[in-house]
């Protein structure tokens, strides 16, 4: 079974893909930006999986470079390798241009777009060393349909889906297999929030597991890169 790390693991898209892939017999260790919180997410995955010794909860700043490494760190030394990075963690301002701050811009910027840069800069070299494995990157489908007041949300899934694109190539031939998976409207607490009423119609955070862990199966021959998941039935405009 495979050795996967997931950032932002402790709620939402990412706490769901942990659940899955521990579902089918994988190892993970999930990341969050607090002790209390990456200790929560560690106990709750390793009630529902039912075994704790597949589950770790690690503090982890992705802005940051040393954190990252340290994160990388933990999954070898305990776990005896990597197979699989799930790079979801993110955050989303809704403001417009005008009234968006700069710490803010950056903000968004460091998070979504430069944390991707240091995780997958930091796994290249575990990964090599199973010969081979996926990165998969959680985008989203605003990377290319921008709207007005995300502004600075979308210019950074735009740019995890170009990174991810030319990181493909430059991984393939390692055996390293590189996707990012773009969903619509999810119903999470995103960015602090919660979920709204009359919010049915969107998608769940284990939609977007099921679509990841579905890739993880995929026979080495193939390489689904980009893969969109949309609600089925949104609101009429």
């Amino acid at each position: 079974m495979a050795v996967a790390l997931v950032t932002g693991g402790t709620r939402g898209i990412g706490f769901a893909v942990a659940q899955a892939l521990l579902s089918r017999g994988d190892s993970v260790v999930v990341t969050g930006t607090s002790d209390d919180g990456a200790l929560r997410a560690e106990k709750a995955l390793a009630t529902a999986a039912g075994d704790a010794t597949r589950v770790v909860g690690v503090l982890c700043d992705v802005r940051d470079r040393a954190s990252v490494q340290r994160a990388v760190v933990t999954v070898v030394q305990r776990f005896g390798g990597l197979d699989v990075l799930v790079n979801n963690a993110g955050v989303g301002v809704g403001a417009p241009i005008e009234a968006l701050s700069e710490e803010e811009w950056h903000r968004l910027i460091d998070i979504n777009l430069t944390g991707v840069f240091h995780c997958c800069q930091a796994v290249i070299a575990p990964l090599k060393a199973r010969g081979g494995g996926w990165i998969i990157n959680v985008s989203s489908l605003a990377g290319s349909n921008p709207f007005a007041g995300g502004a600075a949300y979308c210019a950074t899934k735009a740019g995890v889906d170009a990174f991810s694109e030319a990181l493909m190539q430059e991984l393939r031939y390692d055996g390293i297999r590189v996707s990012y998976v773009c969903p619509g409207s999810v119903a999470t607490g995103f960015s602090g929030r919660e979920p709204e009423a009359g919010a049915e119609w969107k998608l769940h955070p284990e939609d977007v597991a099921q679509v990841i862990v579905d890739l993880l199966s995929h026979p080495s021959r193939s390489l689904p890169s980009r893969i969109e998941i949309r609600p089925s039935q949104p609101p009429r405009k």
